[in-house]
């Protein structure tokens, strides 16, 4: 009687010992098939990006304005090109992705559509729209103002006389 049990017993704990020891999860818990991984105790943490107490600032150019920190690629930058005020939320955005970037300042609320472009000399897609630069919804630039664009996250931007000077100068060279 032995004999005839051992044999199929003996196929079940080989099989129970051949299953792999990766975690396997399906919906919310995680990804189906994920693998937990622990990190080194020795590890160390990742330095900040920026002091806590940094401030973001707006630098001038000819005919752009850039807001971010001092040392970092900008966060935000504005362009004018033929008449126009070229928006740019510099995030990652996925190939052939469209949205509408939500700004809200000065009592006005501009919802700018937006395409993942390429940018010459830059890795990647960010974020980028235009608007006509005598459009009265640009004052929110001149004013500290709120963004948020999908799957770029919220940014504050504070009150600055360098995007005024260069929404006026553009408006100028459209007419």
């Amino acid at each position: 009687m032995i004999s005839r049990v051992m044999p199929p017993l003996l196929v079940l704990l080989l099989a129970a010992c051949s299953s792999s020891s990766a975690t396997t999860t399906a919906g919310k818990d995680g990804p189906v098939d994920g693998v937990r991984v622990a990190m080194p105790a020795d590890s160390p943490a990742r330095p900040a990006t920026r002091a806590p107490d940094a401030k973001g600032a707006w630098a001038a150019a000819p005919d752009a304005a850039r807001f971010g920190y001092p040392g970092e690629a900008p966060l935000l930058s504005l362009e004018c090109r033929q008449g126009s005020l070229v928006v740019t939320r510099n995030v990652a955005a996925p190939i052939g992705a469209a949205a509408l970037f939500a700004l809200q300042g000065s009592g006005y609320i501009l919802r700018l559509p937006v395409d993942a472009t390429a940018v010459a000399g830059q890795r990647g897609y960010v974020w980028q729209g235009a608007i006509p630069a005598d459009d009265k919804r640009l004052t929110l630039f001149k004013a500290k103002f709120v963004g948020t664009l999908p799957g770029g996250g919220h940014i504050a931007v504070p009150a600055s006389e360098v995007p005024g000077g260069l929404i006026k100068r553009c408006a100028a060279k459209e007419s």
